[in-house]
């Protein structure tokens, strides 16, 4: 059980969702760069956020591996950057201690790996050496269908390309794109509207994936030069979820292979593309395949973009920057509240399903709506013990006011408020609002409480992000956590939900 989620008197608290079918059947709780202190440029590397996310919940950690200066041991580092590194070996020692102290559903390495094969073998010892028998290692290559959670409890896997397809070509990877140079922009801690944004907009207004920065090593297509063969078999036989992307355009990366089951790597926007051409190509790969999606190279400052666009096409690995901050991490935390917090969550039936026609779940289809969620804000409680008498105004109580909406599909997204309550510490609001969702199993109820501030910026007061699936009906004590996701110790709205 999540270290956080036993506060939600309105969720179920235990692991519900049946937890033996294949792993590419659940979404699971992805980091990208899992590594990383700060920003994507010069910030510290350390095992400190990835102890963190671990005992969040999350299931997926990101490594990128490189040799060190000396060419005789392999630290952790975001390439080609400022980012000071960390050994790996203290990384893998972290993981091992930490990995289930969450959850004990299994914990996938993602290793993006610019290595030699010496080093790849030196990998292969320290990886096994720690790990022992928690390490999974398949019978075979290749998994004609992937094993279930329930199957791999308390194990470890590792998944990266197959070393035949190192490259030494790497730093050519991106010439072909055009990168643009667009400043970012924090002037707005928590983030735009997700509903608000288009898809080159985003959460910081920057454009292109083309940087350098944007080391994605699964990215590469392996038609590119220079391909060493691996001396490495051991390093090879570690692998149990094979990366890496075919030759040929979107169409060939997403064919689904009879006897073979694969993870591809995409980056947000080469989703968004894939969105637009391929959708449907997209939810039928996801069937039996896993999608990993990562954020653009241009988020220097480690920001993320909207989870749905992969959940929708039944993405399983959407990678975030976990120490990150900002509205599209409030939701990705809330979907991980799900099933008892344990870090999978059961992918609903409609991304599963091929109908008798042979189609599957179309995300543009414009659907009836399924069930209405009303939401009854009575009051809030809990500033006057958290917050200083002066911190929302110098002279005067604050003036709160809740914005209540919905994340899910397009349909779906909305935002609505409640009227502001003048000077009260303990305001009364006494407002209902319904919700009417056409994919309730997607929808995520976003609940922010601000304050207003007449001369400059609303205040934040405290938030939070539920998922739908998971409400229990009645009156609710609902809790409210900082912009980081770190719970306020009393602060909370007494809310109602009922479903009609």
């Amino acid at each position: 059980m999540g270290p956080f989620v036993s506060h939600y008197r309105g969720l179920y608290i235990q692991v519900h969702h049946d937890m033996t079918a294949p792993l590419s059947d659940y979404f699971i709780y992805t980091g990208h760069n899992s590594y990383l202190t700060g920003n994507q440029l010069s910030s510290d590397c350390s095992d400190v956020p990835i102890i963190k996310a671990l005992q969040r919940g999350v299931r997926v950690v990101e490594l990128d591996i490189w040799p060190n200066s000396t060419k005789d041991d392999v630290h952790v580092l975001h390439g080609r950057t400022l980012t000071t590194p960390v050994e790996l070996i203290k990384c893998l020692k972290s993981i091992k201690e930490h990995a289930f102290s969450a959850s004990p559903y299994p914990v996938v390495i993602t290793l993006e790996d610019h290595l030699t094969p010496d080093l790849q073998a030196k990998v292969a010892q320290m990886v096994t050496q720690t790990f022992g028998k928690m390490l999974f290692c398949p019978d075979s290559e290749c998994f004609k269908e992937l094993p279930t959670p329930e199957k791999l409890k308390y194990r470890i896997i590792i998944s990266t390309k197959p070393p035949k397809e190192y490259l030494e070509a790497e730093g050519n990877k991106r010439k072909m794109n055009n990168s643009h140079n667009v400043k970012e922009s924090d002037d707005d801690v928590w983030g735009k509207e997700p509903a608000e944004l288009t898809v080159d907009q985003e959460d910081d207004k920057t454009d292109s994936d083309a940087s350098e920065n944007n080391q994605d090593n699964e990215e590469t297509d392996a038609s590119e030069p220079e391909v060493r063969l691996s001396r490495a078999p051991a390093y090879k036989h570690l692998i149990a979820l094979h990366a890496g992307k075919p030759k040929g355009g979107l169409k060939e990366a997403l064919k689904v292979e009879p006897d073979k089951v694969r993870r591809l790597s995409l980056s947000e926007q080469a989703l968004e593309k894939a969105t637009m051409s391929h959708g449907t190509d997209v939810v039928r790969f996801t069937q039996k395949n896993i999608l990993r999606i990562y954020p653009k190279g241009t988020r220097f400052n480690s920001s993320n973009y909207k989870p749905l666009i992969g959940w929708m096409l039944g993405a399983q690995m959407v990678a975030f920057n976990m120490q990150g901050y900002g509205r599209y991490l409030w939701l990705m935390h809330g979907m991980f509240r799900s099933n008892g917090g344990c870090g999978y969550v059961k992918k609903p039936d409609f991304l599963m399903n091929v109908n008798p026609n042979g189609s599957v779940f179309n995300p543009k289809a414009d659907l009836p709506v399924k069930k209405t969620l009303k939401v009854k804000v009575y009051m809030g409680d809990g500033w006057h013990l958290d917050f200083k008498q002066t911190h929302f105004d110098l002279y005067s109580p604050p003036d709160f006011y809740t914005r209540v909406g919905i994340a899910g599909v397009p349909a779906d997204e909305i935002m609505k408020k409640t009227k502001k309550k003048e000077d009260d510490w303990t305001p009364v609001w006494d407002e209902e609002f319904a919700f009417p969702l056409r994919v309730p199993e997607l929808a995520l109820l976003r609940v922010e409480v601000h304050e207003y501030d007449m001369s400059e910026k609303d205040d934040f007061a405290g938030q939070t992000c539920l998922p739908v699936s998971e409400l229990k009906p009645g009156i609710r004590a609902v809790p409210l956590f900082n912009r980081k996701g770190e719970k306020f110790n009393s602060v909370r709205l007494l809310m109602r939900f009922e479903f009609i």
